[in-house]
This record gives structure tokens, sequence and C-alpha cells, in this order.
């Protein structure tokens, strides 16, 4: 689901949450609900921070790190029509051009604007690569939860 731009970590919280109540919360515990719920804070700050951070490491300005991150945020709402992947293309182009175009108002220079907007989107791609490992980590503790 992560990689098709759903709200992959958060299905899998609920589903932990869900067999929690459904078994009275005798083997997943406030230890279990506290991880799983942090983890899934982090992949979605990370996934939205790296960009930013990328965007500045190719040679952006932090206004471009700021339009990486509006951007992607921005494009990802507005993809959400498009059935399955529209809001994962919507905000690789949404942190593209919300990159470049702050950039572009910073610097004048295109250059520097096209390469900031390419970090941000490797750094897109970065940070949903680092979402989907940690929602192989919540699986993991759910499943050590819910066996044990």
């Amino acid at each position: 689901m992560i990689p098709l731009g759903l709200p992959g970590l958060w299905v899998m919280v609920g589903g932990i949450l869900t067999y929690g109540w459904l078994t009275g919360f005798r083997t997943v515990g406030v230890a279990t609900i506290a991880i799983v719920l942090g983890l899934a804070f982090l992949g979605e700050i990370i996934e939205n921070w790296i960009g930013f951070r990328y965007a500045k490491r190719y040679g952006g300005s932090t206004r471009s790190g700021w339009g990486a991150l509006i951007g992607g945020l921005v494009g990802a709402g507005v993809g959400v029509p498009v059935a399955i992947i529209g809001s994962v293309i919507g905000a690789f182009i949404g942190s593209f051009l919300g990159a470049a175009v702050f950039e572009y108002s910073y610097s004048r220079h295109t250059g520097v604007a096209t390469r900031a907007a390419w970090g941000a989107v490797v750094g897109r791609a970065a940070g949903a690569a680092i979402k989907i490992a940690l929602g192989l980590i919540i699986a993991i503790v759910g499943l050590f939860a819910a066996l044990s």
C-alpha cells in the first residue's frame, strides 16, 4: 500500500489496534501501541522531510526545500482523485515543481533550480523507501505481539 501512496502504515496501526481490542489487549499492550504509533509518525515525518533535505543537498537553498515539502503535500492532495497511484505521482510532480519554482524565485538560475528539483524527487523516493522499511518493522512488531 505504501508504494501506491495509500496510508499503509496507518492501516497496519489500525489493524494492530483492532486485533488488540478483539483479544482484550492480552498480547497487544501499551508498549506495542506506542511503538507502532511512533514508527508511523516517524515514517510520515521522514517521507516529507527528506525531500526538503535532498533539495538542499542538490544545491538548492532553504527556499527550494520548502518548495519541495509544500509542493509534495499539495501534489499528493491534487493527485488523490486519480485511482491508486495518483497521490504518488502528484507528490513527485509537486515536489519537483515546488522545489523548482521556489528555488528559481530565489536564485533566478534555471540550472540551480532544476538540480534542486531533481534532488527533491530523489529525496521523495528515498523517503518512500524508508517509509516502506518502517512499515516492515511495524508488521514485525505487530506479529510478535500477536504471537506472544
